[in-house]
């Protein structure tokens, strides 16, 4: 797909960047069914419709905290990181990009001043959750 980045290490996808320059036609479902977050675009036309409902309160066992950024103002470059540390990949992130980690380490680097609308699973439970891979 044009203007969607998969970030894969031993054929383990660790991220997705979707540039703010993509713009699917209809619905699409960027990640299989089987993640923990599912990240798409649902398309409807003018006037459409979706109707109310609720989500019933599902018990899910998940292992590992998926998160996706959006970067709202600024200019970040991401490294991406195996989950022993072992560095994989960077990439520039600009204002409208959407990164989506779903597996393996992170860190952000700021080119700018930068905002990042971060949504991700709870709860969070602090900082005992992170493994640095350096202080």
């Amino acid at each position: 797909m044009d203007h969607v980045e998969k970030i894969t290490h031993d054929e383990k996808v660790l991220a997705l960047i979707v540039r703010k320059e993509f713009r699917p036609e209809k619905t699409t479902f960027l990640t299989p069914e089987s993640f923990n977050i599912q990240l798409g675009f649902v398309i409807y036309p003018e006037n459409g419709e979706i109707t109310p409902h609720a989500h019933k309160p599902l018990k899910r066992e998940i292992i590992g905290t998926a998160e996706v950024l959006i970067v709202q103002k600024g200019k970040c470059i991401v490294d991406i990181y195996t989950n022993q540390g072992e560095p994989v990949a960077s990439s520039t992130l600009a204002q409208g990009d959407i990164l989506f980690l779903v597996d393996g380490g992170h860190g952000f680097r700021m080119l700018e001043d930068t905002v990042l609308l971060e949504v991700k699973q709870g709860p969070y439970i602090g900082l005992d959750e992170k493994e640095r891979f350096r202080k």
